[in-house]
């Protein structure tokens, strides 16, 4: 069994297309038809295996948007045929509120920087944050916005953890959630979220894991709670 195409590996016998002669026993001969007949049994397809995700990598840079990595390992290579390996690195936007010595920052931006919902579920505001406390109010509230424009970027991205930016759209009613650490914890509230706007002017997001993907949009309310649809549902980092 001979990896890729190889014109050493061949023999002589019946090929699976029922004509005798030269027959292949390379990975090719699964393409070219001219394997031997016995192919399937002498080198059986292996797919890929790969193992468990390691844990998110902090950010790559403190106290502006940057990116956090995990990786997983592969356990079996692909042989004959088999499976590719999936993907083995996946990237994802983020934005750490301290620095190395604990010194509050990252809440200079003047854009909103937002991400989907679902990080919220992974972030953990004490270890991000040394500001807060178990004891502090942080019950967060959520800005709905209405989306102005966009870059095109945002509906080409397809990558598993980004592709939550393909459903930014113009026109639409957006809602983002500003919870802790993203939340300052003085002042209780998110960067860009737009507060103070009127609701007429227009405001500035951009997509954490790609800054290609931004836009504007503008302010329509603050509200207790998000009650968005899950695709528009999304937060401040």
């Amino acid at each position: 069994c001979c990896p890729g195409r190889d014109a050493a590996c061949f023999a002589r016998g019946w090929r699976l297309d029922r004509v005798y002669g030269t027959c292949f026993c390379d990975q090719a001969c699964r393409l070219t038809g001219d394997c031997c007949f016995d192919y399937a049994r002498a080198c059986p397809a292996r797919p890929c295996i790969v193992g468990e995700w390691s844990p998110w990598s902090g950010c790559a840079d403190q106290c502006k948007p940057a990116a956090r990595v995990r990786r997983r390992p592969v356990q079996q290579e692909p042989r004959n045929g088999g499976a590719p390996c999936p993907p083995l690195e996946e990237r994802a936007g983020c934005l750490d509120y301290s620095t190395a010595r604990g010194q509050d920052c990252g809440h200079s931006f003047v854009p909103a920087f937002i991400t989907t919902s679902a990080f919220n579920k992974e972030r953990t505001r004490h270890a991000t944050s040394p500001q807060w406390s178990t004891d502090t109010e942080d019950t967060g509230y959520c800005m709905e916005f209405k989306t102005e424009s966009l870059t095109h970027h945002c509906a080409t991205e397809n990558r598993p953890l980004t592709r939550w930016m393909q459903y930014l759209r113009e026109g639409y009613t957006v809602c983002v959630d500003c919870q802790p650490p993203a939340m300052n914890s003085e002042s209780l509230r998110c960067s860009g979220d737009g507060l103070d706007s009127d609701g007429n002017q227009t405001l500035h997001w951009q997509a954490i894991g790609n800054p290609r993907c931004q836009g504007t949009w503008k302010k329509v309310r603050r509200v207790d709670q998000c009650s968005c649809p899950a695709v528009h549902s999304f937060i401040f980092i």
